[in-house]
């Protein structure tokens, strides 16, 4: 299937408060943004023509923001307001959304406090991350690449520049023939996958890494709270690559990636069993409920 670019598409792009032509979205080169990284973006989902958990995503949208030092200058409303208005001006009820935030160009140095800050808002068709088979479960690899100390990078925001090593990661596991990559923490732990939160069920009990050097993800604290409810028991702890050995069943989570099993890490197997079919119709379910219902069944 050939690839189309983003730049090429027809549809309408929410930016610094306005629609525009799909194709007419730009910034400049000289961007700090571009050069530094100085950017925070969201992934979200619509179903059924709600986005799921819209205002926690846009909450830590305004949070990463201004842990890169930077206010987005528009509220909490406005923001949920131009996610929902930019489903709707693109026809989608279903789909990926994705509101980020930059950095402009007043300033084209390490430090830029006096450039203005942008926001803009897409929303595109986007299934699973890992396509509809999913329940076959990923093969994934070790990465080469750690998750930093979180004194040294900025870990606890969805900034931009934190994904250059997940990306790094994911080229070199396919390369080798992988559909992603697992990744170690700085002392050698279990982190996270390159774009999306890791669970393990062990002895029927649900494992999951500490988010000390990782975002701590929506759909992580999604799963958690289902778990709860189905009187699962959450361990949330440092996970050495050994208990992988003692290990029954691995899935992802995350917004791209929902939920997806896992049948590989390594030189460890996996089958999905019923606590990951379980969540993983949970989930589903979960989703496509209107928003108020979603708020009452996670704080039952």
């Amino acid at each position: 299937m050939a690839l189309v670019p983003f730049d090429d598409r027809d549809g309408w792009i929410w930016q610094d408060g306005a629609f525009v032509p799909w194709r007419e979205a730009r910034i400049h080169v000289l961007t700090h943004g571009l050069h530094y990284a100085s950017s925070v973006f969201e992934g979200e989902r619509a179903y059924a023509g709600h986005v799921f958990r819209l205002r926690e995503h846009t909450e830590r949208l305004i949070q990463s923001g201004r842990i890169l030092g930077f206010e987005i200058p528009w509220t909490a409303d406005e923001i949920d307001e131009a996610c929902r208005q930019t489903l709707a001006r693109n026809g989608l009820t279903e789909g990926y959304v994705r509101p980020v935030a930059w950095r402009g160009t007043e300033q084209l140095s390490v430090a830029a406090p006096q450039s203005r800050i942008h926001l803009a808002v897409a929303a595109w068709p986007w299934p699973n991350l890992y396509g509809g088979d999913r329940m076959k479960g990923l093969r994934l690899t070790w990465a080469r690449w750690k998750r930093p100390h979180p004194e040294t990078a900025p870990t606890a925001s969805k900034a931009a520049g934190l994904y250059m090593i997940g990306t790094l990661a994911k080229h070199e596991a396919s390369a080798e023939g992988y559909d992603d990559a697992l990744m170690l923490d700085w002392q050698g732990n279990i982190s996270e996958g390159t774009g999306a939160n890791v669970f393990l069920v062990i002895e029927g009990a649900l494992h999951t890494p500490t988010p000390v050097n990782f975002l701590d993800g929506i759909t992580r604290r999604t799963v958690m709270a289902l778990a709860r409810k189905r009187q699962i028991e959450v361990v949330e702890r440092t996970i050495p690559p050994s208990d992988l050995a003692r290990t029954s069943e691995v899935f992802l989570a995350g917004t791209a990636a929902e939920i997806t099993p896992v049948r590989e890490v390594g030189e460890h197997r996996f089958t999905p069993g019923v606590v990951t079919e379980t969540l993983l119709r949970d989930y589903e379910a979960l989703v496509r409920m209107p928003p108020e219902e979603v708020a009452s069944r996670l704080a039952a």
